[in-house]
């Protein structure tokens, strides 16, 4: 055989064996991927030729639902009460990709997870279809109600914001809330062309009622942030004290910096010297500034941030429950300058009132709130509560768990007192939250979003009964403008006070 054609044969041959490792790849490697693609049409087939098991709330109210239709897709995925739950289930739809829970739980909502083998293998022998599970939320629908109704009806008509709320003692989710919201029944619809347009409209939208607010975004927290810093300076200095006086003054200047200060968001409320009880009661920001300045530092403010739970990574599933998507992770942000990285003590001055990169989600203000409440631990937060086969019985069950523990119970009593006197006092910012009958602490955040934006209003706090946590929360009103912090504070006691009833402590 002459040269040229032995050229011929080797690229033959190596064209075959190309197309050979192609085939066992797509056939062997991405076999599952192919078989389990959402846009698969025999997958879809498949999974519409039975119900898709329902996503309850704690009582057992039905959030998602399906329903015969007589068409090729046999059932329908249904949301019930529409907009009101929307970013917490997802969506399920024909030709798009599922979201939020119905995404991280659709192998156990279709009856094929591992957790509901026996029942393939039973079905294996009596004929009988496996059916989808069901999974059970630990939302409290008084608490889910009051939420979406209050943010939704607030008094300064504020159109984006959300509300989380969350049992102290288990890390248990007890409302989310985000709006704008939308009608997860436009998506589901067996319309694809509707579906997609739908789509289309919803993402295109200005006001983007497809964010998640409540876990899935981050903000400025503004003095919200002050529970961190205080916790810092408390930590780092045991002798500090609620009663311990500190320098206030209506201006700070960090040392050896010239053209920058830090002032009051009111004048006349923050005298020469003040005690740390006081300077959280009406949030003094020239306290706070300097405390992170010259008490604290960027390390030490840094560090406690992220013993609560700040520059986490972002994660979808915890554990492996099934649990929770798309939580994106707060921070603090850069407190240098210069190419020496130097600290920077106006950036330090201004991360420690929680303004310049300092960025939270309304997630991570409940977590705040919660773990000072119970008692400086910070349990794992979960929304999922019971996995449940065809047959209720209980195929899994999501067990609480400490995620970590930032502050010690002695530091966290204190926080307790300080935030106390932030509602209880008749000048505390967050006295609109007072709740009779329970004992509620707080703090609320006016947030800078730009020279051009109104300010965000926020309101983190929690209640408790006999010195016992009973609920946390937090408010989020996005570019709120004046008064924006007292109405999320009247937001919150409202939503504290409908989970306290609902529970019967009073």
């Amino acid at each position: 055989m002459n040269a040229p054609l032995r050229r011929v044969g080797v690229v033959v041959l190596v064209l075959f064996a190309l197309l050979f490792l192609n085939l066992n790849y797509r056939q062997v490697v991405m076999a599952d991927a192919y078989r389990t693609d959402s846009h698969n049409a025999r997958v879809q087939a498949t999974e519409y030729e039975r119900p898709r098991g329902k996503i309850a709330d704690a009582k057992g109210t039905v959030l998602a639902d399906a329903q015969s239709t007589g068409d090729s897709l046999k059932f329908l995925r249904t949301y019930p009460l529409r907009d009101e739950y929307a970013h917490v289930l997802g969506y399920k739809p024909v030709n798009l990709g599922s979201t939020s829970l119905e995404k991280l739980n659709n192998d156990f909502l279709i009856g094929t997870s591992d957790k509901q083998a026996a029942d393939r293998i039973a079905g294996m022998f009596t004929g009988k279809e496996p059916a989808g599970g069901n999974v059970l939320l630990t939302l409290s629908k008084a608490t889910q109600d009051t939420a979406y109704q209050a943010l939704g009806a607030n008094k300064l008509k504020v159109k984006s914001g959300a509300v989380v709320a969350m049992d102290p003692n288990t890390g248990a989710l007890l409302a989310e809330v985000s709006l704008p919201s939308y009608d997860p029944n436009l998506l589901s619809t067996h319309d694809i062309n509707a579906a997609s347009a739908n789509y289309k409209t919803l993402n295109g939208d200005p006001a983007k009622p497809l964010l998640n607010r409540a876990v899935s975004e981050i903000y400025p927290p503004g003095s919200t942030f002050k529970i961190i810093t205080s916790a810092a300076a408390m930590t780092a200095d045991s002798s500090l004290t609620p009663d311990s006086i500190v320098p206030g003054g209506e201006f700070y200047k960090p040392p050896q910096v010239s053209d920058f200060q830090i002032k009051n968001s009111h004048t006349g409320v923050c005298p020469d010297q003040i005690t740390m009880k006081q300077a959280l009661t009406v949030s003094c920001n020239t306290v706070f500034a300097r405390m992170g300045v010259e008490r604290v530092g960027a390390d030490k403010l840094k560090s406690m941030a992220q013993a609560f739970g700040f520059e986490s990574e972002p994660r979808f599933v915890e554990d492996q429950d099934h649990n929770y998507c798309g939580i994106v992770a707060s921070h603090t942000g850069s407190m240098t300058a210069g190419s020496d990285n130097r600290v920077d003590p106006p950036a330090v001055a201004q991360s420690s009132i929680g303004q310049r990169e300092v960025k939270m989600s309304p997630l991570q203000g409940a977590m705040i709130a919660a773990t000072v409440a119970n008692d400086g631990k910070q349990m794992r937060p979960y929304v999922v509560d019971r996995l449940q086969n065809s047959d209720l019985s209980i195929a899994d069950h999501t067990e609480p768990k400490t995620l970590r523990t930032p502050i010690t119970a002695d530091v966290a009593h204190e926080l307790q007192d300080m935030m106390f006197s932030v509602v209880s006092a008749d000048d505390g910012t967050g006295k609109s939250a007072r709740i009779s009958g329970l004992q509620v602490g707080g703090k609320t955040g006016t947030a800078q979003d730009g020279e051009e934006a109104q300010d965000h209003g926020w309101f983190i706090g929690f209640a408790l009964k006999d010195g016992k946590p009973v609920v946390s929360v937090a408010v989020f009103l996005e570019n709120a403008g004046k008064g924006g912090s007292a109405e999320a504070a009247r937001i919150g006691g409202l939503v504290m006070k409908a989970y306290a009833d609902e529970k019967g402590i009073r």
